[in-house]
């Protein structure tokens, strides 16, 4: 798949305690619609761009779908459900959710956020 086919905005899980891509896990992007600073407008007004879950490689390739590619300037938000990954192995988990916010402003580049994994820690960075 060209860079021109493939998803803006890509993840890849890994779950470091069970040493292999985290599969079947939900995740939310979203983009919010009026960037603040203040505090008390932090979490509100977020649109929902799309919805995917990790493949068997803990990846996400294709969040965006072929006729939603086009992504704008802006603040933009992935909810990981960690949760309801770690219920799966009936694993207790510190992180219910990681919500990684990064902000987009080369409308024709290409974000990948990787996250590392496990049941009481994580780790995240702006990926290739």
């Amino acid at each position: 798949m060209s860079q021109k086919q493939q998803s803006p905005i890509t993840c890849h899980v890994l779950d470091t305690s069970r040493g292999e891509p985290a599969e079947m896990l939900p995740i939310r992007l979203e983009v919010k619609k009026a960037p603040t600073t203040s505090p008390e407008e932090y979490d509100k007004d977020w649109i929902l761009v799309a919805e995917g879950e990790t493949n068997k490689d803990g990846r996400c390739p294709n969040l965006l779908s072929p006729e939603s590619h086009k992504i704008t300037r802006g603040i933009y938000r992935i909810t990981f459900n960690t949760s309801s990954y770690f219920d799966n192995f009936e694993v207790e988990t510190f992180y219910p959710y990681v919500q990684v916010i990064f902000s987009i402003t080369d409308t024709e580049g290409h974000y990948h956020v990787p996250l590392i994994l496990s049941p009481y820690s994580y780790t995240t960075y702006r990926g290739s």
